[in-house]
């Protein structure tokens, strides 16, 4: 038996941390659903597939707080953000909003002092 022609174990929905099928489709949908009802106006970005990363909805919060997963495709994320009831935008027409990237720049300013508080 060669090098590639080994077989792998089959990894069965038990073996692993990540929910798999319905399952993931239903934590996934829940845990938007959360997002959604717990910040101030939300909105849907659809981030294309690459040849890296697969399709993904970014939701992002009035204050910048985002949150990313993966869909099926751009139709099933249009879709989504409609069901969420949320403006859903494709972030290659209109890019990224200002206020991600302030986001960002200020998690990473408190991750900085507390680590420097730890010091």
């Amino acid at each position: 038996m060669g090098l590639f022609s080994r077989r792998r174990a089959a990894r069965t929905e038990s073996s692993t941390d990540v929910p798999a099928g319905r399952s993931a489709r239903a934590e996934t949908l829940a845990y938007l659903r959360e997002f959604v009802a717990t910040r101030v106006g939300v909105e849907a970005y659809v981030e294309p597939r690459t040849n890296v990363t697969p399709t993904t909805l970014m939701l992002v919060a009035t204050d910048g707080e985002w949150t990313r997963r993966k869909v099926p495709d751009e139709r099933t994320a249009a879709a989504l953000a409609r069901d969420l009831q949320i403006p859903v935008y494709d972030v290659q027409r209109t890019g990224y909003p200002q206020r991600v990237r302030d986001w960002n720049s200020r998690q990473r300013i408190e991750r900085r002092r507390r680590a420097a508080e730890r010091g």
